[in-house]
């Protein structure tokens, strides 16, 4: 039996057959986490308050998703108008650090940003300064996102906040 530790992610070797974190062997926390993440993004996508979560479980907004698509009725020609100033317009913002990327979509119905925003608000204000949204051509949507709060156990209790 060796009494040498290695650490990885906190865990530490007891012997040459088992690792532990926390108590609990790696080998068991692992598939764990994995089978969790799909539930904790879920309840971590709801609000807190309605569904009771400890405020531990709600992550710190460290940016807005924004969803656009054209509104109903709107015609490719009239996005296509305003495309140039459009264009212009998403570069400022980016090489000012209000927008962090975007993207198309895989359906080709629209645009996803992830803006560099604490609240929907905030976001909201950078993504109206935009000619498609002075246009009123698109419909947006607004999701505030945050680190995936499940990964502190990982760390311990002390990471909590």
């Amino acid at each position: 039996m060796s009494t040498k530790s290695t650490v990885v992610l906190f865990a530490k070797k007891q012997n040459d057959n088992q690792t532990e974190l926390k108590g609990y062997p790696v080998k068991l926390m692992i598939p764990f986490l994995m089978a969790m993440l799909p539930i904790a993004s879920v309840a971590q996508s709801q609000s807190g308050v309605s569904q009771g979560l400890p405020s531990a479980a709600i992550p710190k907004t460290t940016a807005v998703l924004v969803i656009q698509t054209p509104k109903q009725g709107v015609t490719v020609q009239q996005i296509m108008a305003v495309m140039p100033s459009e264009v212009e317009a998403t570069v400022r913002l980016y090489l000012d650090g209000k927008i962090r990327e975007w993207y198309s979509r895989g359906d080709g119905k629209g645009v996803i940003f992830l803006v560099e925003a604490k609240t929907e608000e905030e976001a909201r204000a950078i993504m109206e300064t935009l000619p498609l949204a002075k246009g009123h051509l698109m419909d947006d949507q607004y999701i505030p996102v945050g680190p995936l709060m499940p990964l502190r156990m990982l760390i311990g209790p002390g990471a909590q906040q």
